[in-house]
């Protein structure tokens, strides 16, 4: 399978398509990276994920792989190379565990705690809610380097959007969710990784993620407040 071309399309300043790139760099596995405009979706898009239309999608000689979670652990399945996920059952079902927490439960108060503007008591809510989530992955890393261990694993990648991104959403919009005090060792962490040899080559700077993020930040307000009208 290994021999089989590999393609991902993917978009800027996506953290779910980073994932994808670190386990494939992870695994020693060469990939062409296919740009996805998102605001003019390609037909190979929409072709290979028809129904959300979204990236990351890799595209694995005639197979197609979509969701980057899922990617992850058909990438950990099927190539050869350092595994992502635990050996231990155990440690791999609370890894699959944690990696949901993130994107079902953590991802909505996170990114909404930065883009509700004057709104002050929503503000508040969702800064309280996300910073008792950041508190509890603190807690997973229980002393170590990475989640997993000493390398960089399954929940690690899952978590990036943590590390780099995280600082540049809290310059473009004003809000501080993330400090040394509060959280030692999640800090460490997300230094640990943004620094990991391969990592890094995939990692966007934090310059272009700033440009990025600051052009859309208009945009995610807009979205913020669509949300919180649609909830009442």
């Amino acid at each position: 399978m290994t021999a089989e071309p590999v393609r991902l399309i993917g978009a800027f300043g996506s953290p779910y398509v980073h994932r994808v790139e670190v386990a494939l760099r992870l695994k020693g596995v060469p990939y062409e990276l296919i740009h996805e405009d998102m605001s003019n979706k390609s037909e190979l898009l929409l072709k290979h994920n028809p129904v959300h239309k979204l990236v990351p999608v890799l595209l694995h000689g005639d197979r197609t792989v979509c969701e980057s979670l899922v990617i992850l652990e058909y990438i950990d399945e099927a190539f050869d190379g350092p595994a992502l996920l635990p050996a231990d059952p155990y440690e791999r079902a609370e890894a699959r565990f944690w990696a949901q927490f993130i994107d079902q439960k953590f991802a909505r108060p996170f990114w909404m705690s930065f883009w509700t503007g004057d709104d002050e008591e929503h503000e508040k809510a969702f800064v309280k809610e996300a910073k008792e989530n950041l508190a509890l992955l603190e807690a997973q890393l229980k002393g170590r380097r990475f989640f997993g261990g000493d390398t960089v694993g399954f929940l690690d990648i899952a978590a990036c959007g943590l590390a780099r991104w995280v600082g540049v959403i809290e310059e473009v919009a004003g809000v501080t969710l993330v400090n040394g005090e509060e959280l030692p060792a999640f800090c460490k962490w997300a230094n640990d990784y943004v620094n990991d040899e391969a990592v890094t080559q995939c990692l966007s700077s934090r310059d272009d993620l700033l440009s990025f993020f600051s052009a859309g930040k208009e945009i995610y307000m807009a979205r913020a407040t669509a949300y919180l009208h649609s909830t009442k």
